[in-house]
């Protein structure tokens, strides 16, 4: 049985553990408010690059150049991840997810080109057999996005030179408070074709669009956005999903500390009790004993 000290000593670190885990849920549910609010910016660009598209895509032989018509031959996967810890299976999870749809893709892993983004993802990739090419760090934030996404565009050209034609993302979403699911986008071969609904959109101006540069370079420009759009859409989503999931984390510790706190406390009250009970009978026995002579 533990001693009254004891037992106010485990009190006192589950209190501070508890205010801990307090704060780590504010954090978390203000980083996905954070990461929401990123998406959401990210609309008006996508706008107008779509605008864009849609004055370049008049010319059909510029659109026909990117137009993909045989299955590629090598795959190259980004696999979006966590560095930290502390949000249950989310990594676990995300990298099942890859696996098992790269194995119905292409069932040799060794055609695979795999960048991982996140330390915890890329060591369950690798517990499942599954070689990683290079792994990127985490953003810490809404404004580490841009670097990491710069990267792997870099990383998408390198693949593109070595015969990469065919790249797929595999990343978490947030969908409500204190949930997520598993996404797969594929992300090249770009069918611009899928951009004629773009054409029939009305112009928002009554001044009609003209542009002076090579329209296969304009064109090569509004993809290369185009990419970089999808690409921090995909970090931004796996970011809140990571805190969502650390949110549901917190929430279960939390619980499981308030019961242990409770547990703690009605254990020290009554060891407490017992303790009072018996000095007040060593108290009478003496009174007791002292009468007796």
């Amino acid at each position: 049985m533990q001693t009254l000290e004891a037992l106010q000593r485990d009190i006192d670190s589950a209190t501070d553990l508890q205010s801990i885990v307090r704060t780590m849920k504010v954090l978390a549910a203000v980083s996905i408010h954070q990461y929401e609010r990123a998406l959401e910016s990210l609309i008006e660009y996508n706008r107008t690059v779509e605008m864009g598209l849609q004055v370049v895509l008049h010319n059909h032989q510029a659109t026909a150049a990117y137009h993909q018509q045989k299955e590629p031959p090598w795959t190259g996967a980004i696999i979006f991840g966590s560095d930290h810890g502390l949000c249950g299976r989310y990594n676990e999870s995300i990298a099942a997810f890859a696996l098992e749809k790269l194995d119905k893709i292409e069932h040799d892993r060794h055609q695979r080109r795999i960048l991982a983004v996140g330390a915890r993802v890329d060591a369950s990739l690798r517990e499942r057999g599954q070689n990683v090419e290079e792994t990127f760090f985490v953003p810490g934030s809404v404004v580490g996005i841009t670097a990491t996404v710069q990267k792997m565009l870099l990383q998408i050209d390198n693949w593109q030179s070595e015969g990469v034609e065919r790249v797929l993302l595999f990343h978490n979403v947030h969908q409500q408070r204190t949930a997520y699911s598993a996404q797969l986008k594929k992300l090249l071969p770009l069918d611009l074709f899928r951009f004629n609904h773009t054409r029939s959109k009305p112009w928002p101006s009554r001044s009609l669009p003209m542009f002076s540069l090579a329209s296969e370079k304009l064109l090569s420009s509004l993809i290369r956005q185009h990419l970089f759009i999808v690409l921090y859409s995909a970090c931004a989503e796996s970011l809140a999903g990571e805190h969502a999931s650390r949110l549901i984390s917190m929430q279960v510790a939390e619980k499981n500390i308030k019961e242990r706190l409770e547990s703690l406390t009605a254990t020290f009250r009554q060891q407490r009790q017992n303790q009072i009970t018996e000095e007040l009978l060593d108290v009478v026995s003496g009174f007791e004993a002292l009468e007796g002579k």
